[in-house]
């Protein structure tokens, strides 16, 4: 595994190159949504809204019904807090072809409160024709422009950006999950980077006799993979679920659903924000701080499990990465 940078902002230009109809907007973070060289090979593709983000949602809406295809970008938060009367009725409703791809999901910005998306996809997920999908590592981030432009309808895509890992091979598939591993006594359903976070305990569960079913969801909305339905019933003590958001409206609810639409008496922890904001920081400090890293992980275990398994952060395991030269740029946040 090896850390990439800047993994979008190289591929949108490679794949939207015989794509003549997909144009992309920005709404003042160009450089910070990974879109500058887009920009730079394709100016006239290439709409800068400034700080007007509800115009820009509405003027996406109008070039969707002129037969292009707008990837919108900007921080998650300005998308569905500022313009969701927008997103609703120019795109949503009329149930048009764009793309709302939003950056800074959860605790991945040290910017607090203001810039965090920690429920965007609750918000969103309530939204009639508009499908969900998250990126992982560096290979979703590619692979997901293919998922989303397969769709007849709005999409918004939960993006990464920055120095990200690549921890698969195969690219993202639409309405399915990952299986990392197979076990029978508990059900771990992750997404985003969550998935890397969890990844570090899963050896040292199987030391311990822990055996882990291990799924990777990259589509939130259509929630309806069989593969998922399929292990959270052949779990002998119970689900956890593990998501970078809120555990309201997310993963977790959406995986609560699933159980109780289809009977399924069993035990379900959700590891996420608990009906809070955060605050600035790292990631590893805000992970921890939230109790939403790979020790509290070990601890839901503990509580399926009814027993201390003795697993410290030292018994943690490292994903063994690969550094890559980082690529600086301005106006992060």
């Amino acid at each position: 595994m090896k850390w990439e940078d800047r993994v979008h902002e190289r591929n949108l230009v490679r794949w939207a190159a015989d794509k003549p109809e997909v144009v992309v907007f920005s709404a003042d973070l160009t450089n910070s949504t990974e879109i500058g060289l887009f920009k730079e090979k394709y100016p006239d593709r290439f709409y800068s809204f400034g700080m007007t983000e509800q115009n820009m949602m509405s003027a996406a809406g109008g070039m969707a019904r002129e037969g292009f295809t707008p990837f919108v970008h900007t921080f998650a938060v300005f998308m569905y807090r500022r313009a969701l009367d927008q997103i609703e009725m120019s795109i949503a409703y009329p149930n048009l072809k764009v793309r709302i791809v939003g950056f800074l999901p959860g605790i991945t910005t040290p910017g607090g409160a203001s810039h965090q998306a920690i429920n965007d996809i609750g918000v969103l997920r309530t939204v009639p024709n508009m499908t969900i999908l998250e990126t992982g590592d560096a290979t979703e981030v590619e692979s997901v422009l293919d998922v989303a432009q397969s769709i007849d309808g709005p999409v918004y895509i939960r993006q990464l950006r920055g120095l990200i890992p690549r921890l698969f091979k195969e690219p993202m598939k639409f309405g399915k999950s990952r299986t990392l591993s197979k076990g029978s006594d508990v059900t771990l359903i992750t997404s985003g980077i969550m998935t890397l976070e969890a990844l570090k305990v899963i050896e040292p569960l199987k030391k311990r006799g822990v055996s882990i079913h291990h799924l990777h969801v990259s589509t939130h909305k259509p929630f309806t993979d069989e593969t998922v339905l399929e292990a959270i019933e052949n779990s002998k003590y119970g689900v956890i679920t593990m998501e970078n958001h809120t555990t309201i409206g997310g993963l977790g609810s959406a995986v609560a659903e699933l159980m109780a639409e289809n009977a399924i008496p069993k035990k379900l922890i959700r590891i996420g924000l608990r009906d809070t904001y955060a605050h600035g920081g790292s990631r590893e400090y805000l992970m921890k701080y939230y109790q939403i890293d790979a020790i509290s992980l070990v601890r839901a275990v503990e509580r399926l499990f009814g027993e201390t398994l003795s697993i410290t952060e030292d018994d943690l395991v490292e994903p063994q990465v690969e550094v890559v030269e980082q690529v600086q740029k301005v106006e992060d946040l």
